[in-house]
Formats: structure tokens, C-alpha cells, sequence
């Protein structure tokens, strides 16, 4: 089985970000409809967004998802660590996407988050500088993932080592730095090794 036969045999999951009611003044009254905003995707490295719009709420998540499948964005392996600062645009809605330490998870909110995990990304902080409008977030999201860059370029850019430009590694917390440590013995049992006493 190929890599693209693999990657199209996983499942996309859906995930609606928001549903709104349209109201369209007619003679005799007024005329409902409902619109949803979707984002698919396999939490490895393929996403889309996609907008519906119909006369019952499932037929317009059912539209979306459509939508959705037509503009599926798919992430290269190599991308799925964010190294350097991106800023996703699209109308008026700008998004920044910074790297983290790992550990931190997606911190963001709404659409953004959505389309950065079904899009596979891990540890990320992102901060919405333009409109609160969700489409246009969601889609500068997809924005600035397609501007992403490998580490090398990145630290071929700026004259660094690529250890230099990848995300800190997470710090062990104070219950893990004052652990015990397990010590193999020639025997091949575990014995704990006790802090040593630090003299005052």
C-alpha cells in the first residue's frame, strides 16, 4: 500500500466550530436557514475547512463537511513541530502561531484550536490579532500552516544549528527532580538510590 493510499484510508473526524441562524425577510414573513463552519481532519497531518448553509441544521453540517473535503490542506511530516513564529492572514483576521516548549499543548481558542489539532500540530501557542469573525480565523489558521518551514531552513536562515532553533524540551517538574533514583546493580536487581545529604 502506498503512503497516499495510507494517508486517505484514515478516518477524518469532524469537529463543528459554529452554527448560525439566517433569517431572510420575504413577503408573509421570514424565511429561516442555518449556516455551519466545519473543520475535518486525521490529528496527523490533513485538514480543511468548510462552510454550509441549508434550511435544517444537518443538511448544512452535511454541506460543510463537503466543502470541507474539497479544500483538505495536507501538512508535511517534517512541519508538524512549529520552530519559528507564523503569522496566518486572511481578510482581516491575522493569527500568530509561536512555538512551545513540549508538553504545553495547543494553547488557543475557538477555530484556531480546532484546526491545529485535527491538523496533527503539538505544542503551540497562537494569538488572534485581527477579527473575531470564526471563518476568517479558521482559514488564516490554514494560512499559516501552508507558510510553515523545516528547522534547517529556518536555521540556515538565521546562521544557527538546527538545536539551536528547535523548541525547548520540557523542564521536569519538582516531583520529578526530587525523585529517587533507580540504580541497576550487576545482580540485575533495582535498588533506589537515596539523595545524597547536603551539609549545611
Amino acid at each position: 500500500m502506498s503512503t497516499v493510499d495510507v494517508a486517505e484510508s484514515r478516518e477524518l473526524k469532524e469537529r463543528v466550530i459554529e452554527i448560525n441562524r439566517v433569517a431572510k425577510v420575504v413577503k408573509g414573513g421570514r424565511r429561516f436557514s442555518f449556516t455551519a463552519l466545519v473543520v475535518i481532519g486525521d490529528e496527523v497531518d490533513r485538514v480543511g475547512v468548510g462552510y454550509g448553509k441549508a434550511r435544517e441544521v444537518p443538511l448544512a453540517i452535511s454541506k460543510a463537511v463537503d466543502d470541507a473535503k474539497k479544500n483538505l490542506f495536507t501538512v508535511p511530516k517534517h512541519r508538524t513541530t512549529i520552530t519559528h513564529e507564523i503569522t496566518g492572514a486572511f481578510d482581516a483576521a491575522r493569527v500568530v502561531l509561536r512555538p512551545a516548549s513540549e508538553g504545553t499543548g495547543v494553547i488557543a481558542g475557538g477555530g484556531v484550536r480546532a484546526v491545529l489539532e485535527l491538523a496533527g500540530i503539538r505544542d503551540v501557542l497562537a494569538k488572534s490579532l485581527g477579527t473575531t469573525n470564526p471563518i476568517n480565523m479558521a482559514k488564516a489558521t490554514v494560512d499559516g500552516l501552508k507558510r510553515l518551514r523545516r528547522p534547517e531552513d529556518v536555521a540556515r536562515s538565521r546562521g544557527k544549528s538546527i538545536a539551536e532553533v528547535l523548541p525547548v524540551p520540557r523542564r521536569p517538574r519538582a516531583d520529578e527532580a526530587t525523585a529517587p533514583a533507580v540504580v541497576e546493580t550487576p545482580a540485575g536487581t533495582a535498588e533506589t538510590a537515596e539523595p545524597e545529604a547536603v551539609e549545611s
